[in-house]
């Protein structure tokens, strides 16, 4: 029983019954995602045949080696050339289909490699993600479900990269979330084909919503509150809040105390969201024309 406990932390096409996988997957695929500035999340499929495949040819040195995410940082040399370094090596196991990365000092570009690395130091790759780009840190955090991604999807596709990555990893990326939202993207035919193509014959339409991104800094030992609730703190003090910006006016306190109580600063936010929505305008396509 341990040994087989140990085979399945080392194979990645093992699905744990918790991630309610009633499908093997027909590709290997790895994407990434930027949840928010300082954090992004890897997820794979990888087919078992690929799994056998890897331990066939890792051979001897199979029980010497580890699952792992390699984490690249990507830049742009002299030549114009993107440039791919290694930062960090993240061991993971099978079971799992997906896994946080805490990234600093954004914005950068990244992606991850995912395969075995050896005790020797080399790395079999299995495949690798698309391209990403983390915000500034005056941009919200995302929750963490794929159910909670569906008000939001549009957005958390565009930063990871959905809209510029025009190769393979940037289709599985769309195909991905494709599956997991149980419907299609949508995506612009203009983006699609690179070209100025629009559909007229579609639907019109058209919405507008605001939200707010509050962001500071404090000491690090600080207490926050935003309107009395406690707001979590990086671990330089720095913060970010992204909030629904309603159509009224809203009077924000935001307080910082110190550990012990003995000193208290308070910054009042006075703000005000007023919407209107103007009838719209239909004209027949000869009228456009002359």
């Amino acid at each position: 029983i341990e040994r087989h406990h140990r085979e399945n932390l080392k194979n990645l096409a093992f699905v744990n019954e918790r991630e309610h996988s009633s499908l093997d997957p027909k590709k290997d695929r790895v994407i990434l995602l930027v949840r928010e500035p300082y954090w992004i999340q890897a997820y794979w499929e990888i087919t078992k045949t690929t799994a056998d495949r890897v331990r066939v040819a890792l051979a001897d040195v199979w029980f010497e080696t580890s699952p792992v995410l390699r984490l690249l940082e990507i830049s742009v040399g002299t030549s114009t050339s993107s440039v791919e370094t290694v930062v960090r090596q993240i061991p993971i196991h099978g079971g799992v289909r997906n896994w946080f990365i805490d990234v600093p000092n954004p914005p950068k570009s990244y992606r991850v490699a995912l395969g075995y690395a050896t005790a020797s130091g080399k790395f079999h790759l299995i495949a690798k993600s698309n391209l990403v780009t983390t915000p500034t840190p005056d941009h919200g955090a995302f929750d963490l479900n794929w159910s909670d991604i569906q008000s939001d999807y549009k957005r958390i596709y565009a930063m990871s990269g959905g809209y510029s990555n025009v190769d393979e990893t940037g289709n599985e990326l769309q195909l991905v979330f494709e599956e997991k939202l149980r419907r299609p993207m949508n995506v612009p035919a203009f983006v699609q084909m690179g070209n100025g193509i629009n559909n007229d014959n579609q639907s019109f339409d058209f919405e507008v919503d605001v939200h707010m991104v509050v962001h500071g800094k404090a000491n690090p030992n600080a207490s926050v509150t935003l309107a009395g609730e406690p707001i979590e703190l990086r671990m330089d003090g720095s913060f970010a809040v992204r909030l629904e910006m309603a159509d009224k006016r809203q009077v924000l306190p935001i307080v910082a105390r110190s550990r012990d109580g003995t000193q208290q600063q308070t910054t009042v936010l006075s703000i005000e969201r007023n919407t209107k929505v103007m009838e719209p305008i239909s004209r027949h396509l000869e009228e456009v024309d002359h």
